[in-house]
């Protein structure tokens, strides 16, 4: 057994009660799919999760649908879109705003939103790219954190340039 095992153990039971908050979300499992993540923006954005596999991942309440992003600046800076990229999808995502995650590991720094406008000229390149090379789903375009951060209404933290 490693020697790290038992502190492992004294802090299980604080993981345990962080994933049965993200449930109270609507968030299975806080280690798939940046679930920890996802808690942590629905709670500052007050958005909440739709549940659902396909489709946008939140909804304020107003009835209005996102798509939500993170990125960890350690890694990369630049957020990942879809990994089939095509009309269908380009269309969906220009009916909603996005919501834009921006970490360094697992602290979170800004949160920005964007409208679809804002997007626009991301879709338009993206589906001349898609017609161009013969209807093939473009794997993973990406959104730069420079372009959110210059573009982007900052919502996390307010008041900070």
């Amino acid at each position: 057994m490693h020697r790290d095992k038992s502190q492992l153990d004294i802090l299980w039971p604080h993981i345990e009660r962080y994933q049965k908050l993200a449930e109270k979300h609507g968030i299975t499992d806080i280690f798939q799919d940046n679930g920890g993540k996802l808690l942590q923006v629905l709670l500052v954005t007050g958005l909440k999760c739709l549940r659902r596999r396909e489709g946008n991942d939140a909804i304020d309440d107003a009835g209005n649908e996102y798509e939500l992003k993170s990125v960890n600046i350690l890694l990369t800076n630049n957020f990942s879109t879809h990994h089939h990229m095509n009309p269908t999808i380009i269309k969906k995502y220009r009916k909603v705003a996005w919501v834009f995650a921006v970490y360094e590991g697992i602290n979170l720094l800004e949160i920005y939103r964007l409208s679809p406008e804002l997007l626009e000229p991301f879709y338009s390149k993206w589906e001349k790219k898609w017609h161009k090379e013969g209807g093939k789903d473009i794997n993973n375009p990406k959104i730069p954190l420079t372009y959110v951060r210059k573009n982007g209404t900052r919502l996390y933290p307010k008041g900070v340039p």
